[in-house]
């Protein structure tokens, strides 16, 4: 960017283009799926496109409430991988199967 496509920028009459992710690297987990994938809950290993089988719940104590948790996917295949990374750093919470539509299969408390 030039330094007059800076002030343009600044003053809204020229407004500076969306930054945008590194080639080869999406911006999101969640808007670098494709439409196909979006409707499909998919495994949180890096490069990896599987369709989930597994919920790994953590959280990190020093900067997330008790309570809080936060979700990675698994498939059959990096479920342990995942499941180890998350343990060895203390973060791990819970290892949930998931049903086929995509939710866990604990019976909800009426």
């Amino acid at each position: 960017m030039s330094h007059d496509d800076l002030l343009g920028a600044l003053d809204g009459t020229n407004p500076a283009p969306a930054p945008s992710a590194p080639a080869g690297r999406p911006s999101s987990g969640t808007e670098a799926r494709s439409a196909s994938a979006a409707d499909q809950q998919v495994c949180s290993r890096k490069g990896c496109g599987h369709l989930a089988a597994w919920r790994l719940e953590w959280n990190n104590p020093r900067i997330h409430a008790p309570e809080r948790r936060k979700t990675w996917l698994a498939c059959e295949d990096h479920q342990h991988w995942l499941a180890d990374y998350l343990q060895s750093r203390g973060l791990l919470r819970d290892v949930l199967p998931l049903a086929s539509n995509g939710t866990d299969t604990r019976e909800k408390d009426s």
